[in-house]
């Protein structure tokens, strides 16, 4: 399935997608087995979350606003196909709905995902994938400039929060860092 996965993202993507591409998903993955690790998870637990990170930016292929429906509808469609029950689908796809901004997690394992779509914020990975993003967003809106852009990021910097406990003591303090560096490059 990860396979098949990461094939659909590499063929069916745009180019210009700098950020939300199948490098994206592959981080991601792995950044939701490790929180899901430190969150104890069982090993059913993990596989779910491993799905839903595999799958929670497949609707990119189809839409750029509302991607995570689409995601949904296509994990729907062929998760069957890998013995999925529909229990199952419906927790995966309460995962990716729950990657939707502004992030709101309704179960354990919704927090885990929405952690591990943003824990680059506070990694050391935060510059450069933030440089991708602008760049991707800048494709979709050439009027966007790096000074909107550091604004937006400060702003989001300031309102998100990791739902975790691993992520709000081991991401939370590289995160202030990095939204003080960039208000201090406004100021």
């Amino acid at each position: 399935m990860k396979d098949f996965v990461i094939n659909l993202l590499k063929e069916n993507l745009p180019e210009s997608y700098f950020y939300h591409n199948h490098e994206h998903t592959l981080y991601v993955l792995e950044k939701a087995i490790e929180i899901g690790r430190h969150e104890e998870c069982t090993e059913k637990e993990l596989d779910l979350i491993e799905t839903a990170a595999l799958w929670h930016d497949t609707g990119y292929i189809i839409t750029y606003g509302n991607h995570e429906a689409e995601s949904c509808r296509m994990a729907r469609h062929y998760l069957p196909d890998y013995g999925y029950s529909s229990k199952d689908i419906d927790i995966v796809c309460g995962m990716i709905m729950a990657t939707k901004i502004p992030q709101e997690p309704k179960t354990r394992l919704e927090e885990i995902i929405s952690d591990a779509d943003l824990e680059y914020l506070g990694s050391d990975t935060f510059g450069t994938k933030a440089h991708e993003l602008f760049r991707e967003l800048q494709h979709i809106n050439p009027s966007l400039t790096a000074e909107k852009w550091n604004q937006t990021q400060i702003s989001f910097l300031s309102r998100h929060h990791y739902f975790t406990t691993y992520c709000r003591e081991n991401k939370d303090p590289i995160k202030k860092v990095h939204l003080l560096k960039l208000t201090e490059s406004m100021g």
